[in-house]
């Protein structure tokens, strides 16, 4: 009956320190992810493009949310054992998971580090999102490195944890509204979502167009005239509206595609413009104001081959 209950304990032991670990990761991970996604809007590059689709904190708050009070809970469970049976505070499990922290931990300080030194060297500019980057991940690796260091030594105690556990929770929660000041409530983060959708679908619209004169040497009259001829653009329509969308043939080779967007694309952020935005896998920047607006397109005559005959 004994060993039967070492066993059980010793693997309740084993899945309570491997959840804890993996819950850190998960939140270190998504600390710094919001935490780059705020410095890159607050702080945009001045040269380069940003992409539209970058600036989303819904996952990372989301699993903070979750898994913060899950990692606070098996800490919790992990110390009430210890204050129970102190020799389990010794076992294998819990000394390799805290020595490969440390170990990891400490990699993300000297590469941190020496990428700051190594752009320094190197004479390229430290932008201010750059050093705030470089400083988030270093506080929050030098955290994790010296809590399991001093944990390794013994110097941590029941009041000692509470108080690492409120400034984590100062950190992860001042991150949090930091990240809503910028990028706005969850709301303005669904808006923007179906921006990017709208213009995602105007590009599939455009290949279209393209795909249509390349093969027959004109543009269509309306999106209707395209269907019949199995090109796909009948089907898409605004997902938040459930209207089609607006296609305008303006000229021989120019036409206009329309549609309603709920936020302008290069908002002023502290007083600066962004720099135009350019959606994932296109050449050309689709900037648009909020409000109904239609991007000018002028189709390229080199794209029709005209049918070589062939010879009698």
């Amino acid at each position: 009956m004994e060993t039967q209950t070492k066993t059980s304990g010793g693997a309740r032991d084993f899945f309570i320190n491997l959840g804890a670990i993996i819950a850190l990761g998960v939140i270190v991970g998504n600390l710094i992810s919001l935490l780059f996604t705020i410095i890159n809007k607050a702080y945009p590059a001045t040269t380069g493009y940003n992409y539209f689709g970058s600036f989303s904190i819904s996952w990372p708050v989301a699993s903070l949310i979750i898994f913060f009070p899950i990692y606070i809970l098996l800490m919790w469970l992990l110390e009430r054992g210890y204050s129970f049976e102190p020799e389990k505070r010794y076992v294998g499990i819990r000394k390799w998971l805290t020595y490969i922290t440390l170990f990891l931990a400490g990699i993300a300080i000297a590469i941190d580090l020496v990428t700051v030194l190594y752009r320094f060297i190197d004479g390229q500019e430290l932008t201010t999102g750059f050093i705030m980057k470089a400083l988030s991940v270093l506080v929050v690796a030098l955290g994790i490195f010296f809590y399991y260091i001093y944990d390794l030594m013994g110097k941590l105690n029941s009041t000692s944890r509470k108080v690492w556990s409120c400034v984590a929770l100062i950190i992860i929660l001042g991150s949090t509204v930091w990240g809503f000041s910028v990028l706005g409530s969850p709301r303005t983060q669904q808006l923007l979502k179906y921006d990017e959708q709208k213009v995602n679908d105007l590009q599939n619209i455009n290949s279209q167009i393209t795909s249509y004169y390349s093969n027959k040497g004109f543009l269509p009259k309306t999106l209707e005239e395209m269907a019949t001829g199995n090109y796909y653009v009948n089907q898409i329509i605004d997902s938040q509206n459930q209207k089609p969308y607006e296609y305008v043939k303006t000229a021989d080779k120019t036409y206009n595609l329309c549609a309603e967007f709920n936020k302008a694309s290069d908002g002023n952020t502290n007083g600066k413009i962004n720099t135009p935005i350019r959606y994932p896998y296109e050449n050309t920047p689709w900037v648009h104001p909020a409000g109904r607006h239609c991007f000018e397109q002028t189709i390229n005559p080199n794209t029709y081959s005209k049918p070589v005959p062939y010879p009698i």
